[in-house]
């Protein structure tokens, strides 16, 4: 987390430098618990395998469009690791925001995070839940 003057007056759900720097910066504090970061180390993964087939089921086979229900499983099972999170997560500004936090956490956060080290240091921080 930044130390500088500006980011200590800063609002939590100030993104004046953008989405994914926002979501970089906050999200440690909302992946701490182990049940979390394995729902989501599983979760994360399906949801674009989901999209991905989602989106390939017009030219390929309608039995993809059920990569669908691979992403509202992936989304429940964040929303259920987040609750058990003693942090919360910052409030969503509309459905918009819902959209675009959730596909940028999928798509470019999490996997910065797990490729980071990030994971890893909340995995050793955590403990045993």
């Amino acid at each position: 987390m930044n130390t500088d003057a500006s980011s200590m007056t800063a609002s939590p759900d100030d993104r004046s430098n953008g989405l994914v720097a926002w979501q970089l910066e906050h999200y440690p504090e909302g992946h701490t618990t182990r049940a979390n970061l394995v729902l989501h180390v599983i979760s994360a993964p399906l949801f674009c395998i989901g999209m991905l087939a989602a989106l390939a089921a017009p030219f390929t086979s309608a039995w993809l469009f059920f990569g669908g229900a691979l992403m509202v499983l992936a989304l429940v099972s964040q929303g259920r690791g987040h609750g058990g999170e003693p942090n919360r997560p910052i409030p969503f500004r509309g459905p918009g925001d819902f959209v675009a936090r959730f596909f940028v956490e999928q798509w470019v956060t999490f996997p910065r995070f797990l490729f980071g080290g990030g994971f890893a240091r909340a995995w050793r921080q955590s403990g045993p839940n």
